[in-house]
């Protein structure tokens, strides 16, 4: 590789050929302030925060995508640059509500932090010249509020380049320029996934999820509700960054701890709907390859992925898995076999979710997850708005002790807590499927081929002679790749696991912001350090699963199992319908 030498605030560094004046910067211990710049996503230069001098240029250069050459000499700190960069951020700011206390992102808001920093004290400007606009809450899940946004397009580039939807985009020009659904539609009314990638990187409070904080607090506070709460795998491995933790602990017991403290009634874990959802969906494949039926058979439990096949490629929904995803299989369960075994009405148990996930709001509410009667899930909580209620509520959560789930639905296997990482349903799956099969113990439960992040893995399996070819295909961007050669006959797969979310839940929607494939890595090493941690890792294996089927279900596949854990998809339209109103 070409190394070229320059100089940064006196300091020489040698960095690769094409690196940018940022990645220099940073090379020689200066951290160049930056606003629209993702380190995730591609370069647009468009907030002009990050520039500098060039000795011998004549105006100012954006670090963030200018490139180095060999014996440049940068300075980053002159009275210009940061003369300039005041200048731009000002700017930015007079066209913005100054209204901090009531937004999602205060204290967390990027741009506010850069006022800071950049000493930002005053606002110098006059009155705001753009355009008001309202506020779109049409979404389940997602609130965009136009007002807010910056012009930045990272929930454009990660929207379309990323996540492959492109229910968003920049439209008009000058002060009215705005994002926003093709069409000027409302966000319900489009393709969007509500995938809630785009609040991850929106540096803002332009975008965000619907609160259903409120709801649970009414919920905890009604003596007539019994109120349970189940939480997804990935919240193990994230909630402490909410607390100033780093990335990649596992703080499962201290998360059962203030749940409690919060008031709810018993805390459950959906490791154990993982853990069920894998037996129903492994028996679901063996009857698929023994028995001629539809292939490749793809997972079920990312609603984002779901709701883009439904819009994208409605075709194939016969390729999807029946079964619910665990947190719907949990809802399920808990307004039938849990109410039994506590004699409680179903009318009186309010379910709520702590889900890494924006979409999750959407599924709770989709009109096929009320098989009792009742919403299988009352309520989902993202990892963020957990955060905010425990702070609410004063909750040292770096000073809970560890505390154990409540039974019949606290106890899991490793299998479920890799759940929440890429690959690691088919991982799991496989861990059953094989010993199904086989009737054999697995020599490794270790399914190494298809961890990771890379964009689509894939593995052999030989079950007794049938080999059974897997893919995973990580994020909705390569989906559409996968889902493209299926269409073209390209694909020979048997066994398909699709995570909406790039890394896998560890990096939904929901999860603390920020959310970058480092901090994905780190959550996911931390994912699999759970899971060997374990004593039971493979789902076929958990005693609690096997007494539920004896007690309730009867059998994989049953009439029972039919009724409550598996569902059917809905064909939608991928082109902007009218808004109401």
């Amino acid at each position: 590789m070409e190394m070229v030498k320059v100089t940064v605030d006196g300091q020489t560094v040698e960095v690769p050929k094409g690196s940018t004046i940022l990645a220099a910067a940073k090379k020689a211990g200066i951290k160049i302030p930056t606003l629209c710049h993702h380190e995730d996503l591609n370069v647009n230069a468009m907030c002009r925060i990050c520039v500098v001098e060039v000795v011998g240029a004549r105006t100012l250069q954006a670090a963030c995508s200018q490139p180095v050459s060999d014996g440049m000499v940068i300075i980053t700190n002159s009275p210009a640059v940061r003369q300039a960069r005041k200048m731009n951020l000002e700017l930015l700011l007079s066209n913005h509500p100054q209204d901090c206390l009531n937004c999602v992102r205060n204290q967390r808001c990027e741009l506010q932090t850069l006022a800071d920093q950049l000493g930002v004290q005053q606002q110098r400007f006059g009155t705001k010249t753009r355009p008001e606009y309202p506020k779109d809450d049409s979404a389940a899940a997602l609130v965009r509020d136009p007002d807010k946004c910056i012009l930045c397009r990272r929930c454009v580039e990660v929207c379309h380049d990323v996540q492959s939807v492109g229910a968003i985009a920049p439209a008009n020009r000058g002060i009215k320029t705005q994002i926003l659904p093709a069409g000027g539609v409302d966000l319900n009314n489009v393709a969007c996934v509500q995938c809630g990638q785009c609040t991850l990187v929106c540096p803002v409070g332009a975008l965000y999820e619907q609160d259903h904080t409120e709801r649970v607090w009414a919920a905890l506070a009604d003596p007539e509700k019994h109120v349970v709460v189940q939480t997804a795998p990935a919240i193990r491995v994230s909630i402490g960054e909410e607390f100033g933790m780093e990335p990649g602990q596992v703080t499962t017991g201290q998360l059962v701890a203030a749940l409690r403290r919060l008031g709810f009634d018993r805390v459950f874990d959906t490791d154990f709907t993982a853990d069920l959802t894998i037996i129903e969906e492994g028996h679901e494949l063996i009857d698929r390859l023994n028995n001629g039926g539809v292939l490749p058979m793809i997972t079920s439990c990312s609603p984002g992925w779901i709701k883009f096949i439904e819009h994208f490629y409605p075709e194939y929904l016969d390729h999807l898995s029946t079964c619910k995803s665990p947190q719907q299989m949990f809802g399920a369960l808990a307004k039938t076999y849990y109410a039994e075994k506590a004699g409680l009405d179903p009318k009186d148990i309010y379910v709520v979710s702590i889900m890494p996930c924006t979409a999750k709001k959407f599924e709770c509410g989709r009109p096929e997850m009320s098989s009792t009667g009742y919403p299988d899930v009352d309520a989902v909580l993202t990892t963020r708005e957990l955060g905010k209620m425990l702070r609410q509520a004063g909750i040292v959560f770096s000073e809970l002790p560890e505390e154990q789930y409540d039974e019949p639905f606290g106890i899991t296997t490793g299998a479920g807590v890799i759940f929440g990482a890429s690959g690691g349903v088919m991982e799991a799956a496989l861990r059953t499927v094989y010993e199904v099969v086989t009737n054999e113990t697995l020599p490794s439960v270790d399914f190494t081929a298809v961890r990771g992040i890379e964009g689509i893995k894939e593995a052999e399996v030989d079950l007794k002679g049938t080999k059974v070819k897997v893919a995973v295909a990580n994020g909705l961007g390569n989906a559409r790749k996968l889902m493209d050669l299926i269409k073209e006959g390209k694909a020979d797969y048997q066994f398909i696991e699709i995570m909406c979310c790039p890394g896998g839940c560890i990096g939904g929607g929901g999860q603390p912001i920020p959310t970058t494939n480092e901090i994905r890595k780190k959550r996911i090493e931390a994912i699999y350090e759970a899971d060997a941690d374990l004593p039971l890792r493979k789902s076929h294996e958990n005693p609690a699963v096997k007494t539920l089927y004896e007690e309730f279900l009867d059998k994989p596949l049953g009439e029972k199992s039919h009724q409550l854990l598996h569902t059917h998809y809905t064909k939608r339209n991928k082109y902007p319908q009218k808004s109401v109103g």
